[in-house]
């Protein structure tokens, strides 16, 4: 075959090749979804990012007109259950996972080792909330200040704690970050998720938190927890009166946490962009709008891409708080 017509031929293979690709991605959006959903949260029920995935699951029904399951699989600062999709669902689109900072983000340098690589064995969708946390403590403690939590601290009467979802976690950075800042040592006590960790402070078995916003306003507007700070650098709509940390006497604290959804590596592209597209749709219905910043977050959305490159980022940023705050594994 000459080689004007042998090049001729390559061409016409190669279009017909990405024409066939393109049906195929087109078949992959217009056949996804065909059977339920499994929405895994990597912590246990009752937490901020389970309230998250529980507002998503009813959007999500409506949307794609399949039945949407949440699966809560806790444990190990939410490796647990980001490992099961990482490396057992199938790459189909139809296992989601409610992607956390602690685990996406954190884990790689607080964990000696990982039971998956968040950049390579999973797939970023759609980043989903961006929040600031609250800086809170059980009223018996009688505190009413950031400057009375410090000068109560270094007393060291009585023993203080602070509780976090776990290692790892938004709760847990934000406090250690503010030992380190404040030079004082809050021990910090892990639970298996945000929603354990609020009823001990409650109760009183801890006495101090960082929260997300969303889950605590509730027993703040009653009286049953004392906000004392904001991490964000402006104070929140939800707590005009609260200061930021700042304000509250810590110059340079800034502390936010985020949530996204991913997929397994491999899932075709089409039907990660036909979720990014559905999400994004949802996010701008005025009334679930509504919804989602009542949980303490503003919506956030964007492209899968633009979520990718957050966790890049992430990664370095969070990694230097945990090297900077000398955090080890209990």
């Amino acid at each position: 075959m000459k080689r004007t017509a042998f090049l001729k031929l390559t061409a016409k293979l190669g279009a017909a090749a990405a024409l066939s690709l393109l049906a195929l991605g087109g078949q992959a959006q217009d056949s996804y979804p065909s059977k339920p959903i499994r929405f895994v949260v990597p912590y246990p029920p009752g937490g901020p990012t389970d309230l998250m995935a529980r507002l998503l699951q009813t959007a999500l029904q409506t949307r794609l007109g399949v039945t949407v399951i949440v699966d809560n699989k806790g444990g190990a600062g939410g490796n647990v259950g980001s490992a099961d999709v990482a490396k057992q669902a199938p790459a189909d689109g139809h296992t989601l996972l409610l992607a956390a900072s602690g685990p996406m983000a954190v884990n790689t340098t607080l964990f000696r080792s990982m039971p998956f690589n968040p950049l390579s064995d999973l797939v970023p969708v759609i980043q989903i909330s961006s929040f600031p946390l609250v800086l809170e403590v059980n009223p018996k403690l009688g505190v009413k200040s950031v400057k009375e939590l410090i000068a109560m601290a270094k007393t060291n009467k009585p023993e203080l704690s602070f509780a976090s979802a776990g290692n790892g976690t938004p709760q847990h950075l934000a406090g250690e970050l503010f030992n380190t800042q404040t030079d004082i040592k809050i021990a910090h006590i892990p639970y298996r998720g945000a929603g354990p960790a609020l009823n001990d402070l409650l109760g009183g078995q801890v006495n101090v938190m960082f929260d997300i916003l969303g889950s605590s306003l509730p027993y703040i507007q009653t009286g049953k927890l004392t906000p004392l700070a904001v991490t964000s650098t402006k104070r929140s709509p939800a707590l005009p009166n609260i200061p930021t940390m700042a304000e509250a006497g810590v110059p340079g604290y800034e502390f936010t946490g985020w949530h996204g959804i991913a997929v397994r590596a491999g899932t075709p592209p089409a039907v990660v962009d036909k979720l990014n597209s559905t999400l994004n749709a949802i996010f701008m219905d005025p009334e679930f709008h509504k919804k989602w910043e009542a949980l303490g977050t503003p919506v956030v959305g964007g492209t899968a891409a633009q979520f990718g490159d957050l966790i890049k980022k992430e990664t370095v940023r969070l990694g230097k708080v945990v090297k900077d705050s000398g955090v080890t594994l209990d």
